[in-house]
């Protein structure tokens, strides 16, 4: 199976570590012409920097607030001077350094941090890009979940998790509705990867017993790597993966979220 994107443009939001630079570079390794955008300026740089694109393939960076809905229609709309978004993957989330607390402890500010990060950010994207989608008659969105969005979540965060259910609630309402214009919305939920210092810091916290613990109960023995996420999510931007929409792919190493 040979998949490549030659002529097509993808936009991938939260580019900057982990998991949405594994994408973008997969992405610009195979033919795309690949816009990154992040809060994380420097780390985007980095990214730039290290890529090596293929099959005449682009990386271009640009530090974004995804929160920010204008900043996102005039970047989008920079980025489709040439033609439409064909691939939006929507990374942008995380739980804002926060950590567990009791319900009852946690403010509204906390709890709308992590919501725009996860939820936000993604609807500014998906709306952006949808016009050009529907007036091609195709498209691709994938969006990074969790399996927080499938069952409680490891962090002990209930916004985050939350926040994760409502985002696999947004992928399936958009797949129903975009549907009938050619564009596909699916989800990839991955398992727990130490792909940055909130999740580092919560892999530290278990200790050695504790992270022994966690992978053997992962099936396959080991903690997922970025691009494991980035496979799946190039496969589900795919040509391949026409016919497949308003699903969740959990990535885990395991038959379970």
């Amino acid at each position: 199976m040979d998949i490549h994107f030659e002529n097509r443009r993808v936009l991938v939001t939260g580019a900057a570590r982990g998991i949405g630079q594994a994408i973008a570079r997969a992405f610009a390794e195979r033919g795309a012409a690949v816009h990154a955008c992040d809060l994380l300026e420097d780390e985007l740089q980095a990214l730039a920097a290290a890529t090596v694109p293929g099959r005449g393939g682009s990386l271009a960076v640009r530090a974004l607030d995804l929160t920010d809905g204008p900043a996102v229609q005039a970047h989008v709309a920079e980025a489709a001077a040439g033609g439409p978004i064909d691939v939006l993957v929507t990374v942008a989330g995380g739980v804002r350094g926060q950590t567990p607390q009791p319900f009852e402890a946690v403010d509204e500010a906390s709890w709308r941090a992590i919501y725009d990060a996860n939820v936000v950010t993604a609807f500014h994207a998906a709306r952006a890009v949808v016009p050009g989608m529907k007036a091609a008659g195709r498209g691709r969105i994938v969006t990074i979940s969790s399996g927080a969005g499938l069952r409680p979540s490891l962090t002990g965060i209930q916004s985050y998790c939350s926040s994760k259910h409502a985002l696999v609630g947004l992928t399936r309402q958009l797949a129903q509705e975009l549907g009938p214009f050619g564009i596909t919305v699916n989800s990839v939920a991955p398992g727990f990867l130490r792909t940055s210092p909130d999740y580092e810091r919560q892999w530290q916290g278990y200790g050695e017993e504790g992270q022994r613990a966690l992978v053997a109960r992962i099936p396959m023995r080991r903690l997922g790597e970025p691009e494991d996420i980035a496979h799946a999510t190039l496969f589900l931007a795919s040509d391949y993966a026409s016919w497949i929409t308003g699903q969740v792919l959990p990535v885990s190493g395991a038959p379970f979220p």
